[in-house]
């Protein structure tokens, strides 16, 4: 507890977030021009093959991220940003292009700014690339940007889409592509959306086959064998994202293409913080806190310390603390709430006076953090009311179909489904 309470010390600086929450961020026009297969200035390769960019392009991507990175500020990153616009205008073959549009979507994600992220991605559907590993990655992280502001219905038309291109290719070839690592992603990302949606049933045929995978492809598995209660598995394919993300590091191999908010780093977080999560339901709570207390020490690292992500992770910690007390008969109501109010302030939660739930970014996590503390409220007679008041909040903005609110905080039942917080996409499956 001492780990935990030492992380709700004031932090210095708040990181702006601009989003749009009321409508969907690719049109219509996108969205056709996506499913157009047969433009004749894409020619399209094994993923098995060597993926080849320029060495400049790379080490300068890399030199970006890390500068952007290094003090984590608007300045550090806008100078991070300025490096690879130079890069981009710079390179003649429109692969290592691809890759510096993937690289600065990921770097306008982390600061929140989701809309410049996707206008980056659509750019790459532009590109006459001949790599079809750049075209599926940049769907990927469309697809994991809009199920973070809530777009489930464009998530599921850009998975479908993206399956459709994947199954021409395999006609005009005449045979299946590759290894299959393209086709992984893309069912894994469609059976995420189907997750989310609460369907586990139909999350499950596109999740078929797919055991032997890695990254995210295998965190989306970790999470349905997770939300499906099966824990022995969903906890060997988190150490097993957790080993494979680790040992990454050639971005030119196809099979690490990722950006936006599935950015291999943000893979590596989110199974941290699921297998935290998952000891958390296994009843193993020192070993929940030790990879919970890694999950927030490296999403702090990565983000900085007051990004929404870290309110993410303080919510998971604060239910892991919850499920302890009601194990274990014991009491961390101080704990608990001093976790639930520093999460609610990193997710800037709107007051408790509005009602225009499809305007609240992270609703989901929200919803949880403000269910679990207002429990701690209501037991206190001088503070039932607000309690009372935040719980019906906590009820009215919930969205998820597959579990209520009262689901997802009553986790100590045999018989109780489990919520499962994804980091990346900042909701629960």
């Amino acid at each position: 507890m001492i780990r935990i309470a030492s992380k709700l010390l004031p932090a210095k600086r708040v990181f702006p977030a601009t989003v749009s929450l009321h409508k969907p961020i690719c049109n219509s026009s996108f969205l056709t021009q996506l499913s157009h297969t047969n433009s004749p200035k894409i020619r399209f390769f094994s993923s098995s093959d060597v993926f080849k960019a320029s060495p400049v392009a790379l080490q300068m991507i890399n030199y970006a991220l890390s500068l952007a990175r290094s003090q984590k500020s608007d300045e550090s990153y806008a100078q991070g940003l300025l490096v690879l616009e130079q890069c981009q205008s710079t390179q003649q073959d429109d692969n290592s292009k691809g890759l510096v549009l993937l690289s600065m979507s990921t770097l306008f994600s982390e600061r929140g700014n989701f809309e410049e992220a996707i206008e980056q991605l659509k750019k790459v559907q532009d590109l006459a690339v001949s790599s079809l590993a750049i075209k599926v990655a940049a769907t990927e992280a469309l697809v994991g940007l809009h199920l973070e502001l809530g777009q489930d219905d464009t998530s599921s038309v850009l998975a479908d889409i993206c399956l459709q291109l994947l199954e021409s290719v395999k006609m005009e070839t005449g045979s299946g592509y590759g290894d299959g690592v393209l086709d992984a992603r893309i069912k894994a990302v469609k059976g995420l959306v189907e997750l989310v949606r609460g369907d586990l049933e139909s999350s499950d045929s596109f999740f078929q086959g797919l055991k032997e995978n890695k990254g995210n492809v295998a965190l989306s598995y970790g999470g349905f064998l997770h939300a499906k209660k099966n824990f022995p598995m969903a906890k060997e394919i988190y150490e097993k994202v957790i080993q494979g993300v680790s040992e990454t590091k050639d971005l030119s191999d196809p099979h690490n293409l990722a950006a936006g908010n599935m950015a291999l780093e943000e893979a590596l977080l989110a199974a941290i913080c699921s297998l935290g999560q998952l000891e958390a339901h296994l009843g193993n709570f020192a070993e929940a806190e030790d990879m919970l207390t890694q999950a927030l020490t490296k999403t702090e690292e990565h983000f900085g310390s007051r990004h929404p992500k870290v309110g993410v992770v303080l919510t998971c910690i604060a239910l892991m603390f919850r499920h302890k007390a009601a194990m274990e008969r014991s009491s961390s109501i101080l704990i608990q709430e001093g976790l639930y109010r520093r999460a609610l302030e990193m997710l800037k939660a709107p007051s408790l006076e509005t009602t225009d739930m499809g305007k609240v970014h992270r609703r989901d996590i929200v919803s949880l953090a403000r269910g679990g503390y207002a429990e701690l409220l209501c037991i206190q007679q001088n503070r039932k009311a607000e309690g009372e008041k935040m719980k019906k909040w906590a009820e009215t903005a919930w969205g998820n179909r597959r579990l209520s609110v009262a689901d997802a905080l009553t986790v100590s039942e045999p018989s109780s489904k489990v919520p499962v917080v994804d980091l990346r996409i900042s909701r629960v499956l």
